[in-house]
């Protein structure tokens, strides 16, 4: 058996060597008849191609197929990378929307703020809302204005639609304001048109009760309600709400101010005027210095005298 195997090999190698250099040959022959210019031989070239090449379209089928199949994944290659900038795209597009809506919502509260009609007399600070409290016992905000700004507390701060509470707490850069819903906070208030003196109470809920109501029957649902002015809490004439109630009859404050959405609120400078303690003053208001008299002599004295005997 080795033997055989030992022949086999030795008839096998210069069968392939044979092979290989009649292949050779044949190519050499085919590169040398291709490269000759001869309108014989041209002929002859178009004739061999008219005759094999339409029938090695079955051995070109792979070859095209590969082809298409490279070029096609090249095509997807680019529809992905276009799909991922246009992704990336999209994403800094929904961020300037974004800060675009935050920058319009920021403008319209600012001119809601301009909007407000204020007495020409009262003066204010604008400030940013910087954080809100979230206790369901204490309602307050804390604004970015303080005791550098001039802030003083009591002063009443206001959005672009109405009154939203008064100064409690100032400090350095920052003030709190305690909210017109607060249990802490109470407010004088006159109900329009009937005039009506009544106070709003805050209760820790969107709608604080009306309290103290002289002729209850004169205020309807719709009335508006501002700041009476009465104690020197706040100014008189501030737009505080209209006049709501509740399922159970009870008269309730809907408050102007968008509490939802506090972004910028405005701190009026209260400037109180000056108060008369002592009642004198106004009973006997100060007179212009009269000029200083001289003495009378002994002889006018006497002639003073003897006018007053003859009559």
């Amino acid at each position: 058996m080795a033997k055989d195997r030992r022949q086999s090999e030795d008839y096998t190698g210069p069968l392939k060597r044979l092979l290989l250099g009649v292949l050779l040959m044949c190519l050499l022959g085919l590169f040398l008849l291709w490269r000759i210019d001869s309108p014989r031989v041209e002929r002859f070239r178009a004739s061999v191609v008219d005759r094999v090449v339409p029938n090695l379209d079955w051995a070109m089928a792979p070859v095209t197929g590969t082809v298409n199949l490279l070029r096609d994944f090249q095509s997807y290659q680019r529809i992905y990378r276009q799909n991922q900038e246009l992704r990336r795209e999209l994403q800094q597009m929904q961020a300037w929307k974004e800060a675009a809506l935050q920058l319009e919502q920021e403008n319209a509260r600012l001119l809601d703020l301009n909007n407000v009609r204020l007495d020409p007399r009262l003066t204010y600070v604008t400030g940013v809302v910087t954080a809100d409290s979230g206790s369901p016992f204490r309602q307050s905000v804390l604004l970015n204005v303080g005791a550098r700004d001039g802030i003083v507390d009591g002063w009443a701060a206001m959005d672009g639609l109405g009154l939203v509470g008064r100064i409690s707490g100032v400090g350095a850069n920052s003030a709190r304001v305690i909210l017109l819903t607060d249990t802490s906070s109470r407010i004088p208030v006159t109900v329009q048109p009937s005039g009506q003196r009544a106070l709003i109470q805050g209760d820790n809920t969107a709608a604080p009760p009306v309290d103290f109501l002289d002729d209850a029957g004169s205020v309807r649902p719709g009335d508006r309600v501002i700041t009476s002015g009465d104690g020197g809490v706040f100014p008189a004439g501030l737009l505080v709400g209209r006049i709501a109630q509740d399922p159970g009859g009870r008269l309730r404050l809907r408050l102007a101010a968008d509490y939802e959405r506090l972004e910028f609120l405005r701190v009026l400078r209260d400037h109180a005027g000056v108060r008369i303690d002592d009642t004198g003053d106004l009973i006997a208001p100060e007179t212009a210095p009269t000029a200083p008299t001289e003495p009378e002599t002994p002889a006018e004295a006497a002639i003073s005298t003897e006018d007053a005997t003859d009559g």
